[in-house]
């Protein structure tokens, strides 16, 4: 029996479907908004609602075509969140507490924003100086560190006697300036 050879048809790409429709395939514009979109919800996933409604927004401002509705939705929700989330201390010891907890649980960014915010209200705050200083020691940045730190104590000395045996300048302690600010009389 002999076999009959059929024509085989070139297959060709469809595109992609989505409920709205067909998507471009190579469309660059719409990859874009796409990753915006996907970065501004990994940032509402975070909690950080006040920087994700500002992605949000602007995608609003450029056209987020198909996505706009669900990129209004997001943001309407963002400001929601982030109306509820403000902190409200009772006085600059428990925001001072809650930047440390920040910092404490890896939340860097956020723990230096807290710092600035009690520096704004109270520039002699030499404890969120200190914090600031603990916070670059921890993250590496010894130049920081030792400038934060000098204002602390030229605002405090007891930051001195309280920085020799603070556990979080370990990264510092084989940097001679760091010796000579904590031990100035020797």
């Amino acid at each position: 029996m002999a076999q009959t050879k059929t024509a085989s048809i070139p297959a060709t790409k469809r595109a992609p479907r989505t409920l709205a429709g067909t998507v471009p395939v190579n469309d660059g514009a719409r990859a874009q908004i796409v990753a915006m979109y996907e970065a501004a919800l990994r940032l509402m996933q975070e909690g950080k609602y006040d920087k994700a409604h500002s992605a949000f927004e602007k995608m609003l401002a450029g056209g987020a075509g198909d996505l706009s509705e669900r990129v209004r939705m997001y943001s309407n929700a963002c400001l929601l969140q982030a109306s509820k989330g403000k902190n409200t201390f009772a006085n600059s010891e428990e925001h001072y507490d809650y930047a440390v907890s920040l910092l404490n649980d890896g939340h860097y960014e956020d723990a230096r924003e807290q710092f600035m915010i009690i520096l704004k209200g109270n520039d002699k705050a030499d404890y969120a100086l200190y914090g600031l200083a603990v916070l670059a020691s921890m993250t590496g940045d010894s130049h920081q560190c030792l400038e934060h730190l000098t204002e602390a104590i030229r605002q405090n000395p007891r930051n001195r006697i309280q920085a020799r045996s603070d556990s979080d300048f370990q990264d510092m302690a084989d940097d001679p300036r760091f010796t000579e600010l904590l031990y100035p009389e020797v």
